[in-house]
């Protein structure tokens, strides 16, 4: 016959065991709690955003041609709104990557007129033309952009007419025409709820050149477009939650320009260096690189490295199809 007496220490102290289990995986929680989640999610069809504000790199890269990389154009799912800032080379392509057709977005802010985000709005507007399965667009394209934006849409309207009469005569095609608004700093767009602000960037002689932030339900996300240092973008910036930078490494810091158009690149351009003090003084709650523009292999760039020794947040270096649901925390979806 067992003694109970014995039995009730070793119970006792069985007790005390699964709860200082329990306590240690507490602790564990709670040293890992952030505000930046990271999460993979490839090939997961299954897999829904769980926030109405979602942002999306399209293209992360340059003039630069990349299979990888394609040209800079950057999705802000704001509510039931499509916001696209800049429409780089291959947008269209990225877009139903996400199933998102082109027929999908009727609203385009664009940047600056460099052809590098700009090439890939007549494939949006025009390819749109079908209403199944590429979109269908009711009303005209709206684009928001600096001066000289309208000079460039009518030209590419024109360009493109004989295809555009064509289709809308075959097709049936709506929303092939587009409604353009010159803008300058200060707040360029509001509804339901969403505030979508242009400030001033530094891109050299490209004048003007803007940035955007997106305000949205007490959240925000800067898009600095092609700059380089800017105080004015700093300024901008201040409190938002997601701050999505242009970069660019020509050459290695320690070593000299090869030739006059490479040091005037980089000097319209931003350098980590000069990214990591950007982000030091905005401090956003997440730094993500994009327009890449490196003429090196992005493990001799050492894009983070080279950051992180100014600026200790947060910092991911954006790739295509990379997503960012912001709200509570930041939950960064990789491709």
């Amino acid at each position: 016959m067992v003694n109970k007496s014995f039995l009730f220490p070793i119970f006792f102290l069985f007790i005390i065991f699964i709860l200082a289990g329990c306590s240690q995986g507490n602790k564990k929680v709670e040293s890992t709690e952030s505000s930046v989640e990271n999460e993979n999610v490839a090939n997961n069809k299954e897999k829904q955003s769980t926030s109405d504000f979602r942002v999306t790199l399209i293209g992360t890269g340059s003039p630069m041609l990349s299979i990888d990389r394609f040209s800079n154009s950057t999705l802000v799912e704001v509510g039931e709104k499509k916001l696209l800032f800049d429409a780089g080379r291959g947008a269209a392509l990225r877009l139903n990557q996400i199933d998102i057709a082109p027929g999908m977005i009727d609203k385009l802010f664009v940047t600056h007129l460099h052809h590098d985000h700009t090439m890939g709005f007549a494939d949006i507007l025009i390819t749109a033309a079908v209403p199944d399965p590429r979109g269908g667009r009711e009303d005209n394209f709206q684009v928001w952009g600096p001066k000289g934006t309208k000079s460039w849409v009518d030209h590419t309207l024109k360009a493109y007419e004989a295809d555009i009469e064509v289709r809308k005569v075959v097709e049936g095609a709506t929303g092939l025409n587009a409604d353009v608004q010159e803008i300058e700093e200060g707040i360029v767009f509001q509804e339901d709820g969403i505030e979508v602000v242009a400030f001033e960037v530094d891109h050299g002689p490209m004048k003007p050149a803007l940035g955007y932030r997106v305000n949205y339900n007490g959240y925000s996300v800067v898009i600095s477009g092609d700059t380089t240092y800017s105080e004015n973008l700093i300024e901008y910036a201040k409190g938002t939650d997601l701050l999505i930078h242009e970069v660019i490494s020509i050459k290695d810091p320690e070593e000299e320009y090869k030739t006059e158009a490479h040091k005037n690149i980089e000097a319209y351009h931003t350098t980590p260096e000069q990214a990591g003090e950007i982000f030091k003084q905005v401090s956003p709650r997440l730094a993500a690189y994009t327009h890449i523009a490196l003429m090196m292999s992005e493990e001799e760039a050492k894009l983070e490295e080279r950051t992180k020794k100014i600026y200790k947040g947060d910092l991911v270096v954006g790739e295509d199809l990379m997503a960012f649901e912001i709200g509570e925390k930041i939950k960064i979806i990789k491709p």
